[in-house]
């Protein structure tokens, strides 16, 4: 049974979220992630025949394109991959605006499917922004398989398929990627500390935090952070653990006198998130700065990655 190109669009339609978010948890880049994926499928739809599912045909063409772009540009990176927190008295460095940095996903207009029952992860945990950090380290056939496996719940034999491989090679990968994955992560994922500290809370300490920062207080920012935070800015290598550290950065850069803000709450990555747009005196109007994930623990703030890049929120 063949696809008419007619019918593709319609058919592709609901799976193409799913399919936006496949692409970026193998390419840790939301940057036409899923365009590639789809032009091929359409380019090729009068191949299928219809002996899979046309979800099982289509990630089975995502995933060997995102195959074939990790093996073109390498993994993606933060800034802690770089080396160990910078001391903020050394200041910034220029921007490193040639390396593949991992980027964020902005929740808007994303459509949540239900996770398969017999899935490792639900769909917001496996787009948290360490879990993306995570599967980077991973060799691109170990990420396949995790993503495939415990995230879109394929069967063994299923991902065998789809990488042109064997169950004891997937099942093999797959062990390998859950210890490397397992040893990066936390030991409860953003979902779960979100739901104990509560909408209410959460809501109040983004608020809490967008007010100090747009008054440019230092002390008030930072009584909202947990002692252990860490601060990083891609493209910037430099990043900052601690409340000192970070403290002492926000003085000298962001915060310093003269400068005013404006910040905005949203969501990326299924986490708590911030746009920023700086005052342009020249214009005469704000423009935008970037976004920062923000990730939570019980103590407060125990991370933020602003993403210097006004183009994130496209």
């Amino acid at each position: 049974m063949s696809l008419a190109s007619e019918d593709f669009a319609e058919q592709v339609a609901p799976l193409r979220p799913g399919l936006l978010l496949h692409c970026y948890r193998m390419l840790g880049s939301a940057e036409d992630a899923v365009q590639e994926p789809l032009l091929r499928g359409w380019r090729g739809v009068a191949r299928f025949e219809g002996r899979s599912s046309l979800r099982t045909w289509l990630y089975t063409v995502a995933t060997n394109v995102c195959l074939r772009e990790i093996e073109r540009r390498g993994r993606r990176l933060v800034p802690v991959d770089l080396g160990p927190a910078a001391d903020p008295a050394d200041g910034l460095a220029a921007p490193l605006t040639e390396s593949l940095w991992l980027g964020p996903l902005p929740d808007a207009g994303i459509t949540w499917e239900s996770s398969p029952a017999d899935a490792v992860y639900e769909q917001r945990e496996a787009v948290e922004l360490g879990f993306i950090a995570a599967l980077q380290h991973l060799p691109a056939l170990q990420r396949a398989v995790l993503v495939l496996r415990d995230v879109l719940a394929f069967s063994a034999v299923e991902t065998a398929e789809i990488l042109d491989t064997t169950v004891p090679s997937v099942t093999s990968a797959l062990a390998r990627a859950r210890g490397t994955v397992r040893s990066a992560l936390p030991d409860r994922s953003q979902q779960e500390v979100l739901r104990e500290v509560g909408d209410r809370q959460v809501r109040a300490t983004v608020a809490a935090f967008i007010a100090a920062w747009e008054r440019s207080d230092v002390d008030a920012v930072v009584a909202l952070l947990a002692e252990d935070v860490e601060m990083s800015m891609p493209p910037y290598a430099e990043w900052y653990r601690g409340r000192a550290a970070v403290a002492a950065f926000l003085g000298e850069t962001p915060l310093r006198p003269g400068r005013r803000w404006r910040l905005e709450a949203t969501t990326a990555n299924g986490q708590p998130a911030l746009t920023f747009a700086v005052w342009d005196e020249q214009i005469g109007a704000f423009l935008t700065h970037g976004l920062s994930v923000l990730t939570f623990g019980r103590a407060g703030i125990t991370g933020f990655t602003t993403f210097l890049d006004p183009t994130v929120m496209r």
